[in-house]
């Protein structure tokens, strides 16, 4: 049996390997990327479309600024812009008390780059009328926008095919091992792929994999829910979303130029993992209706056409699994992001290419080690 052989071998094509396979194309890897399905069609493919960097751990913001500057040049880099608009974000808030925490936030030096902007009282109503009495404050990011997931991770592979990746669909991998100085994956197909690198881009599946190393990490599954509203005239360029601790007014939406608004947030599903589908949650989508009249009164009357969940990972400190494995040489992982990685695509892609080809990085990406797991008690995945 022929074995196909590259530098690095990526398994997952979602936004995270594509990108990956993109980056470490330019640096001169041969590439093979292995996809169960098809590109971008999971977590990657379903999510909000958020291109936020306020909000995120101030640890991450570093990871998060190198991923924004690549995607103001998406279109010299993948010739594609992703439908990104840089239209700004809007974090807003209920109470009182969480406004000095905004305010915290954003006079923390690692949000520096972020130029927030907070309002409060009138001036947060003169700034954004549309919104419900209930608001009291808010903080604005000027430089933060969003863009349509749906198109993401197959133009990143596009561009990777272009620049000379191989890219394998319905390509289902059904063992991994460590075979003398390199990789030997096997496929459900029969096929077999070899390379000196492995990088797990699994997404909610990355935990089966990297169990296969004695690295499983506790990570659970669940379905986000988003819907979309019937086309309005364009009026709110702005990405908006409420900071609460109380789960059930968490609600965001975006509009976009067509005039839809999709919004997310609220309850989430549990997705079946053996058929890799995630339901609708009813009681979900009546909240968000309700958390929506809260938030944005005027969309009262709107009809919702369209509504839809996913599959994402997520793990108990709500930070990804990114970097070297601990145990294995040229191992490599980028996944369970907590469904909040879609701005930190690119990113992720870019890091991870430069810490493949290299061996380091400049970015600082230790919080985000799979060691963090190693020895606890809560090791075995919930998602089986």
């Amino acid at each position: 049996m022929t074995v196909q052989q590259s530098d690095v071998l990526i398994v997952g094509g979602g936004l995270m390997g594509s990108a990956a396979a993109f980056f470490l194309r330019r640096r001169g890897q041969s590439v093979t990327l292995l996809e169960r399905d098809q590109i971008g069609q999971y977590a990657s493919g379903v999510n909000f479309g958020n291109v936020r960097r306020q909000g995120r751990y101030l640890g991450q913001l570093e990871l998060a600024n190198r991923s924004w500057a690549l995607w103001k040049r998406l279109p010299e880099l993948i010739d594609d812009d992703l439908e990104f608009i840089a239209s700004g974000h809007m974090r807003v808030c209920y109470r009182e008390d969480e406004i000095a925490e905004l305010e915290a936030y954003a006079a923390a030096p690692e949000a520096r780059e972020l130029d927030l902007q907070i309002y409060r009282g009138r001036e947060l109503h003169e700034r954004f009328p549309f919104l419900g009495p209930d608001v009291k404050g808010g903080s604005y990011a000027p430089h933060d926008g969003h863009a349509n997931p749906r198109l993401a991770a197959p133009a990143f592979a596009r561009a990777a095919v272009r620049a000379g990746a191989r890219i394998e669909e319905r390509t289902e991998v059904s063992e991994v091992q460590k075979v003398g100085g390199g990789f030997l994956v096997g496929t459900t197909d029969g096929r077999q792929f070899s390379a000196e690198r492995l990088l797990i881009t699994a997404g909610a599946w990355g935990q089966k994999l990297s169990e296969q190393f004695d690295e499983p990490v506790p990570l659970d599954t669940n379905g986000p829910q988003m819907a979309v509203t019937e086309p309005v005239p364009y009026a709110l360029p702005t990405v908006i979303g409420v900071y609460t601790k109380v789960p059930e007014e968490v609600i965001y939406f975006r509009q976009i130029p067509r005039g839809n608004i999709i919004i997310g947030g609220g309850y989430r599903s549990k997705p079946d993992m053996l058929t890799r589908r995630a339901q609708v949650e009813p009681r979900s989508i009546l909240n968000q209706i309700q958390q929506m009249r809260r938030l944005l009164p005027g969309v009262g009357n709107l009809n919702i056409i369209r509504v839809w969940s996913g599959i994402e990972g997520y793990l108990p400190d709500s930070l990804p699994i990114m970097g070297p494995s601990g145990q294995v040489d040229g191992l490599y992982y980028a996944f369970g992001f907590c469904g909040h990685g879609f701005q930190l695509g690119p990113g992720v892609g870019d890091v991870m290419a430069e810490l493949i080809a290299t061996g380091s990085t400049g970015t600082s990406i230790e919080p985000f080690s799979i060691r963090r797991f190693a020895g606890t008690t809560a090791q075995r995945s919930k998602a089986s």
